[in-house]
């Protein structure tokens, strides 16, 4: 293994084991070389890679901290690598939403207490008969970011957030090219709130998957 590697895997079981806790601050570097059996060169290169993927941050005239490793820091990379998708390959982030956004949307109907309904309900109200284009795909951001908060699982949500990014420009053309988009955007989103609002987990499900599917296959039609 790399000698850089072997630096960062001491560095991560310090996190993992609870020697170090989220917010900590590291020891001075000769120190923490020292403790772990490293060159300090090997150690900063570590240090490196670390910050990178947001799991340490290196303060200025301050020293380097363990980040807080909430799970949106840490997808940050993630959401790096999704940025360089080819277009092609469009119709692979849209199947990873159809498999994990009806899940969300479920368990959102089970979680969301009657003050974030509400708030699904203003974002839904939000969108006007008539929206144009960019008012249609900025609100069905909104609407489905608000969903998938809603599930409380902070993971779920920031790896739907990544993948949000690779398919805006298929709503956009979507919006552009299919006459009867808005309508069945809000026909849909509008059921998904009511059974948000019932809260029926399992409806809510469907009506998700639905609409995913249903952008899914336009969109293959559409390429072919």
């Amino acid at each position: 293994m790399p000698v850089t590697d072997v630096a960062i895997e001491k560095i991560k079981d310090m996190i993992t084991s609870g020697r170090l806790a989220p917010g900590d601050r590291l020891p001075k570097e000769a120190e923490l070389a020292a403790q772990l059996g490293l060159s300090r060169s090997s150690l900063r290169e570590a240090v490196k890679a670390l910050c990178l993927v947001r799991v340490l941050d290196v303060r200025q005239g301050d020293g380097t901290y363990v980040t807080s490793l909430e799970p949106r820091l840490l997808l940050d990379a993630m959401n790096f690598i999704v940025d360089f998708h080819r277009d092609d390959s469009v119709l692979d982030f849209l199947a990873v939403r159809r498999i994990l956004e009806p899940a969300a949307t479920a368990m959102a109907a089970s979680t969301m207490s009657e003050h974030d309904i509400a708030e699904l309900r203003d974002l839904l109200d939000a969108v006007t008969n008539a929206p144009t284009v960019e008012e249609l795909v900025t609100g069905d951001l909104a609407f489905h970011r608000r969903i998938a908060e809603g599930s409380g699982n902070p993971v779920l949500c920031s790896l739907l957030e990544g993948l949000s990014g690779p398919t805006t420009r298929v709503r956009i053309w979507r919006g552009l090219s299919q006459q009867d988009a808005v309508v069945k955007t809000h026909e849909q989103h509008a059921a998904i709130y009511q059974a948000i609002a019932a809260h029926r987990p399992e409806v809510a499900r469907s009506w998700a998957l639905v609409h995913i599917a249903g952008v899914e296959d336009w969109l293959r039609a559409a390429l072919a």
